[in-house]
């Protein structure tokens, strides 16, 4: 289950650091996580200060 970022999001990037895949990149107006490359290892959600991350 791929994760997905919610608008909480305040774009701080800390997510896309630690995707050990490269699924996440910065959108039109907040960071995006490509599910089709997501492994749903869940690092993102774990490190994202606003807990912006979450399952889908």
């Amino acid at each position: 289950m791929a994760y997905k970022i919610t608008d909480a999001c305040v774009s701080c990037g800390t997510c896309a650091g630690e995707c050990p895949v490269g699924a996440i990149a910065q959108g039109d107006t907040q960071y995006e996580i490509d599910a089709n490359a997501c492994v749903s290892c869940g690092t993102c959600a774990g490190v994202c200060p606003t807990g912006a991350i979450e399952a889908e």
